[in-house]
């Protein structure tokens, strides 16, 4: 006898998937404070006007887009998620590793020439305020981990 809220067991034909989503190890919290306090702040800062001002210009736009999606290893040391699958077939064990899915290029396009380009630049100020005050400081890091995300919609 089976409870109504039981799921019917899977077809057993050899083949089990599990797909994880973890965002990547990187160093403690601890070096990850002191280096955003020391270097990450200010680098940071830096690095994404640069990477603002090469959008503006048009034909380094692709430049641009790419430091922007490099700002969370400059000012955080953060490493992007990785999807990791893990299948088994046939009693063979295969894991395999991969960045997460981007939405579909019209989309962050679109979203980027509508509203990614100015907003980014208002993040920007705001990450750069917050990071001047002690009790900003976690969401200064929070919003540097984010901006490729507000840019272009990128998944990170």
């Amino acid at each position: 006898m089976t409870a109504s809220n039981e799921l019917p067991p899977p077809p057993n034909d050899g083949q089990r998937i599990v797909i994880v989503e973890m965002p990547s190890r990187g160093p403690s919290f601890l070096v990850t404070l002191f280096w955003f306090i020391f270097i990450g702040s200010w680098a940071s800062l830096a690095w994404s006007l640069l990477a603002w001002l090469l959008i503006v210009l048009i034909l380094t736009m692709p430049i641009g887009l790419a430091m922007i999606n490099n700002v969370p290893r400059i000012a955080t040391l953060r490493e992007p998620t990785r999807r990791t699958t893990v299948e088994q077939r046939a009693g063979i064990v295969l894991v395999s590793q991969q960045e997460l899915p981007q939405r579909p290029f019209w989309l962050r396009a679109v979203y980027f020439v509508l509203i990614g380009w100015w907003l980014s630049l208002l993040w920007i100020v705001l990450a750069w305020l917050c990071a001047g005050t002690l009790i900003g400081l976690p969401l200064a890091i929070w919003l540097w981990n984010r901006l490729p995300a507000v840019t272009t919609l990128r998944r990170f």
